[in-house]
């Protein structure tokens, strides 16, 4: 453990005023509720779009609706026209982002598995932006160096949700790939932190505690991660601005 790590988890916590009062899981997933029933406006292509992924027993690890509406608005805000994805899974995530982009936007999302990319790419033409997205099929780590090859215009928003024993690299390709003033997310990065340390023997934790220390150390990333909470538990998400 690093000695800013130590400092950092011996500091006593400070009592919240309102530490009588704090939300129980249930009441995180009925706030949740409230939230996508009103603002989140998640459409019912969408919904389906989840039901059949379940269907095709794909994982059920996509994003939460209002998780994904935060996405499409972080598009919008940024006026971005080319995301990057890893991890397409369903298409759940990848369905609110291209609703984001303007009708001569792209969105790039690299998927690992042939089944899921078979899923998802049915579940955004149901959700009529397929025109705006390019599945590409392998493992990630293979199908960047070729994107870089490609040399292809950089990308404005780059979203990182695949397997997290590869998180560093991910991150770093993201920072590579993205022009200046993109916005690398990364979704799932606090959870692993809860009952670990940064020298366990799970990869993927591991990965998730050094990918703090690499972009802390990055010349071309400046970051901060908030924890979230609801009907995905207690995780949070990191966010890294490309600097130059």
């Amino acid at each position: 453990m690093s000695s800013a790590h130590q400092r950092q988890m011996s500091r006593p916590r400070k009592e919240s005023a309102m530490a009588s009062t704090t939300p129980t899981s249930d009441k995180y997933d009925e706030i949740d509720d409230f939230i996508n029933a009103t603002v989140t406006q998640e459409d019912p292509q969408q919904r389906q779009a989840v039901a059949d992924a379940d269907a095709a027993g794909l994982p059920h690890i996509q994003v939460a609706p209002n998780q994904g509406k935060l996405l499409q608005l972080l598009i919008e805000i940024m006026g971005a026209t080319r995301v990057l994805e890893l991890g397409t899974l369903g298409g759940y995530s990848t369905s609110w982002m291209a609703k984001g982009l303007p009708s001569n936007g792209e969105l790039v999302s690299l998927e690992f598995s042939p089944k899921h990319a078979e899923v998802a790419r049915a579940n955004l033409e149901r959700c009529g932006v397929n025109d705006r997205v390019e599945i590409r099929v392998g493992p990630a780590l293979e199908t960047l160096p070729k994107l870089d090859e490609e040399g292809g215009d950089p990308f404005d928003f780059v979203f990182i949700d695949a397997n997290k024993d590869d998180i560093v690299e991910y991150v770093e390709w993201a920072a590579k790939l993205a022009r200046p003033g993109a916005l690398v997310v990364v979704d799932n990065a606090v959870s692993r932190l809860v009952d670990t340390e940064p020298d366990t023997d799970d990869p993927a934790s591991r990965a998730i505690w050094k990918v703090y220390e690499v972009i802390a150390n990055h010349p071309s990333l400046d970051a901060t991660a908030v924890q979230t909470v609801g009907h995905k538990g207690h995780d949070g998400l990191l966010f890294a601005l490309v600097t130059e």
